[in-house]
């Protein structure tokens, strides 16, 4: 067994503890959100990966409360940014200022520099300040002036969208979308749901107060590398390689697709299966963990032809009758 660590909360950085830890992500969240326990899972097992995250739902169904849920849980520094049409690339990266005192330049960071990124509604802003994370995103560094400058670890983007039908969007490009790890839908909550959300706001439920609704930071940094070190030994047998593998090529001969789902995104698949294998208690992979995972990280990385999206094919139905067909190893 690797060494323990301890960050700053006293978070051990032991395999066992740090999978106990992040289980009760779950239960601190719910402290402030309800009935969101598939992008909380979602979230954790990209914060695993090394990923980011696109959370996409209408106004008004606590997206940018559980993002900022997650960020009390975990004890990480957090910054949001809100995204508008006049917001420029600078305004997210840093800028170079001129001190009179000195007649030298010094860099002023942005709020990429930080642990939990919340770009919140990505889609209201144009393309060009859309682009400005994509290398903070891919190479977790930000070039300024020719210089690289390094982004803390963990590094994590949560950016928040309004479904692109809605109008004054700005849809977010291929290129970019291949960049997000998951792309989780936030649903309106079911009837009993809604009632237990007006019910916390009518007892003095306050979201902008989570310490005062309880949320304690119950995972840390340390946490996060001893889940790390033991996802990297989960055993991946070659049939779960080339079922994953069988999956994405059949995304690419799909009539129903324009695109299909790169290289890249069949790493995704296989990388967000392992984590979420280890999450449930074991150091292998299963066809099941593959299907668990397939969803979130393959619906943004395809794109429908226009003649299926007019007779109401969506990506996920294309990519759940996929899995009903692609032969599943024993």
């Amino acid at each position: 067994m690797m060494d323990p660590t301890t960050d700053n909360a006293g978070h051990t950085g032991d395999a066992t503890a740090a999978r106990s830890s992040l289980e009760a992500l779950r239960a601190e969240i719910a402290k402030a959100v309800v009935g969101q326990d598939p992008a909380v899972t979602g979230l954790v097992v990209a914060l695993l990966c090394r990923g980011h995250v696109l959370l996409e739902g209408v106004p008004g169904v606590a997206k940018t409360l559980l993002v900022r849920t997650l960020a009390s849980a975990l004890d990480v520094d957090t910054k949001r940014v809100q995204f508008t049409p006049d917001l420029m690339p600078s305004d997210v990266t840093g800028s170079l200022i001129y001190d009179a005192r000195t007649a030298e330049f010094s860099f002023q960071p942005g709020p990429v520099f930080t642990n939990l990124l919340l770009a919140d509604e990505i889609n209201r802003t144009p393309p060009k300040t859309q682009a400005s994370l994509l290398e903070a995103m891919e190479e977790r560094q930000v070039t300024v002036d020719g210089t690289p400058r390094p982004l803390p670890d963990p590094f994590l983007v949560i950016a928040t969208q309004n479904p692109v039908e809605y109008e004054g969007t700005y849809p977010l490009p291929e290129a970019q979308l291949d960049r997000f790890l998951l792309k989780l839908t936030i649903p309106l909550p079911s009837r009993q749901d809604e009632i237990d959300v007006l019910t916390r706001h009518a007892e003095g439920f306050n979201p902008r107060d989570l310490r005062a609704a309880g949320v304690r930071p119950v995972a840390g940094p340390a946490d996060l590398e001893a889940a790390r070190t033991a996802i990297a030994k989960t055993t991946v047998s070659p049939e779960i390689t080339a079922y994953v593998v069988d999956i994405c090529r059949a995304t690419r001969e799909s009539p129903s697709l324009t695109l299909g789902v790169s290289p890249r995104g069949a790493t995704a698949l296989l990388s967000t299966a392992r984590a979420w294998a280890w999450l449930t208690g074991r150091d292998y992979v299963t066809p099941d963990d593959v299907k668990a995972l397939a969803l979130p990280t393959l619906r943004h990385r395809v794109q429908l032809r226009p003649e299926a999206e007019m007779e109401g094919v969506t990506a996920d139905s294309v990519i759940n009758a996929i899995l009903s067909h692609v032969p599943v190893p024993r």
